[in-house]
C-alpha cells in the first residue's frame, strides 16, 4: 500500500492534483496543468506510474493557453484534442495525439472523454463515439474499429453533451472482455478484445419504454464494474438517464434499484474497490440538474442497491444549487475507503470515512469535469 494519496482533478480550465498522506486530512493542491487546456478526465496508471489526462477543445473559450508549433496563438477553442502523462506527479508532462483520428473520411474526434489503463494497455473513449487503445504508454492509438462497425452506428443519436463513449470497464482477469458505455446509444460489450461488439442494455428505461429486447438504445451515464469471483458472476452498476441499475450476469440483464432514491435522474456512480456493495450515487433535480431542494448529499448503499441511506454530514445544506457531472466522482483503494467529488461551481469534496462525513479538498476551481483517486 502506499504512502500518499492522489485525488486527480478535470476542470475546464485545465488539470489539478491534490495531495495527502493516507490520514487524508491536508491537502495540498498543484496546478492548473495541461495548459489551461479542457481536461475532460483524469486517470492515474499503476503499470507505469503516470498520472494520465484527456484534454479538447473548449476550455475557456477564448482563453489564450498557447503557442502551436507553427508559431500561432491557441485559444481554448482551438487547441487539438490531446493525451498528457506525467511521470512525477505534475511537474513534467508530454503529449500525443498520434493516431487519435478516424482517418481520411471519418468524423473529426471532438473529445477525449475517459481514459482507462488496464494490463499494460490505455483505453480511450472519444466523441463521436468510438474506443482507440494505446500499447506504447499513450504515445500512440490504435482505433477499436469493430464498435463503430456494429451495424446500429448509423443510427446512434447523441445525447446533450454530445454522442461519446465515456465509460470503460475491462475485466480484471481477462483483456478480451470490455463494456463500453455511451451516450445515448447505450451500453455495448465485447469478448474478443473488441472485434465485435453486442448491446447490453436489457430491462433499462429509456423514458417510459423498457428495453425488453436488449436493442441499440438508451442513454447511459456512467458505469462501473465490482467484479466478484468468489459468487461466481460479473457485476455492473450503471447511473442512467432514467434510473439506477445493477447487473448480475456481465450486463446480459439489468434491475432498477432507483427505489429509496429522491431523483432516478444523476451522473456519476462509484463503487468501494474492497466492498462490491458499496456503491455511491448523487442523486439531481432531473430538470435542473442540481442537488435537490439545494440541499447536497451522496446516497450510498451498503447492500448492492437494495436500500440507500443519505450522506449528508459536513456538506452544504443550503442553497447549494450545483451538479456533478459523470466522471466527477471516485474512491481510493484505502481502509476504510475514501470518496470524492468535484461540483459545476468548482468545489471538492472528499469524505476519508467511506461517506459517512465529508470535508472540502479543494474549493474556488474551475468548473469540475473530473475526479480520480489513487494511493501511490
Amino acid at each position: 500500500m502506499g504512502s500518499k494519496v492522489l485525488v486527480l482533478v478535470g476542470t475546464d480550465k485545465g488539470a489539478f492534483i491534490m495531495e495527502s498522506d493516507v490520514a487524508r486530512k491536508k491537502w495540498n493542491v498543484k496546478g492548473p496543468f495541461c495548459e489551461g487546456r479542457r481536461t475532460m478526465h483524469m486517470a492515474y496508471d499503476p503499470a507505469t506510474k503516470c498520472v494520465l489526462a484527456a484534454t479538447g477543445a473548449g476550455g475557456g473559450h477564448g482563453i489564450f493557453v498557447g503557442m502551436a508549433p507553427d508559431g500561432t496563438m491557441l485559444y481554448g477553442k482551438d487547441v487539438p484534442t490531446e493525451i498528457w502523462k506525467s511521470p512525477d506527479a505534475g511537474e513534467t508532462w508530454t503529449h500525443s495525439a498520434e493516431g487519435l483520428t478516424y482517418g481520411e473520411g471519418g468524423p473529426k474526434i471532438e473529445k477525449v472523454w475517459h481514459i482507462e489503463p488496464a494490463h499494460g494497455i490505455l483505453y480511450a473513449g472519444v466523441e463521436p463515439a468510438g474506443l482507440f487503445k494505446s500499447t506504447d504508454g499513450g504515445v500512440t492509438w490504435k482505433h477499436v474499429a469493430g464498435l463503430r462497425e456494429h451495424p446500429s452506428c448509423p443510427s446512434w443519436n447523441g445525447g446533450n453533451g454530445g454522442l461519446c463513449l465515456h465509460s470503460i470497464v475491462v475485466h480484471p482477469d481477462d483483456p478480451d472482455r470490455i463494456w463500453a458505455g455511451t451516450s445515448a446509444a447505450g451500453l455495448f460489450y465485447t469478448a474478443d478484445g473488441g472485434k465485435t461488439w453486442e448491446p447490453r442494455n436489457r430491462n433499462t428505461r429509456n423514458f417510459d419504454v423498457v428495453n425488453k429486447d436488449n436493442e441499440v438504445s438508451g442513454c447511459v451515464h456512467h458505469v462501473v464494474s465490482a467484479i466478484a469471483p468468489r459468487e461466481g458472476r460479473d457485476l455492473l452498476y450503471q447511473q442512467n438517464h432514467f434510473g439506477v441499475y445493477r447487473s448480475t450476469d456481465a450486463g446480459e440483464n439489468w434491475q432498477d434499484i432507483s427505489a429509496g432514491l429522491p431523483s432516478d435522474f444523476g451522473f456519476p456512480m462509484a463503487v468501494l474497490p474492497h466492498d462490491h456493495r458499496s456503491i455511491y450515487v448523487v442523486p439531481l433535480d432531473g430538470n435542473g440538474r442540481f442537488m435537490p431542494e439545494g440541499k447536497a448529499a451522496v446516497f450510498r448503499s451498503r447492500d448492492g442497491g437494495d436500500s440507500w441511506t443519505r450522506q449528508g454530514k459536513g456538506l452544504p445544506q443550503n442553497g447549494a444549487f450545483f451538479g456533478v457531472l459523470r466522471d466527477a466522482m471516485s474512491v481510493d483503494t484505502l481502509l476504510p475507503g475514501g470518496v470524492y467529488f468535484g461540483t459545476n461551481t468548482g468545489e471538492v469534496f472528499g469524505s476519508s470515512d467511506e461517506g459517512d462525513s465529508w470535508d472540502v479538498v479543494a474549493g474556488y476551481l474551475p468548473p469540475v469535469l473530473s475526479v480520480g483517486a489513487a494511493v501511490v
